[in-house]
């Protein structure tokens, strides 16, 4: 059996990266940090559970919309300091706060006019 990797908390003040991908679509959805609790929280429940800078508290992504955040597969980058977590969306889908499915949707202008729009 393999042992699961140690997440490096160590080179961000406590906190690693959360990409959220749609399990079955491949679209990512959103970017969160967890620390060490929060990791564990997602762990313990199977929904993604991250910190919130600002607020300095858990969070589970959709504890008040609904649209939480079921794990299918987690895996760690070749350092161990970020995680891409696979989900299945609950409730209406909708993932980001301003009523979206996902939190990328400002396509970004480069200075040679060649716009590159979200995956």
């Amino acid at each position: 059996m393999n042992t699961p990797p140690t997440i490096d908390f160590g080179k961000m003040d406590g906190l690693v990266a959360g990409i959220v991908q749609d399990a079955q679509t491949g679209e990512v959805l959103m970017l969160g940090f967890l620390n060490e609790t929060s990791y564990a929280k997602t762990l313990e429940t199977g929904f993604v559970t991250f910190w919130s800078r600002t607020r300095q508290k858990l969070w589970m992504k959709g504890e008040s919309s609904g649209n939480r955040l079921r794990v299918v597969s987690a895996a760690t980058d070749c350092d161990n300091d970020a995680l891409l977590f696979r989900v299945v969306v609950e409730g209406d889908g909708l993932v980001c706060h301003e009523g979206t499915v996902s939190c990328f949707t400002k396509s970004l202008v480069f200075a040679d006019s060649v716009e590159v729009a979200r995956g």
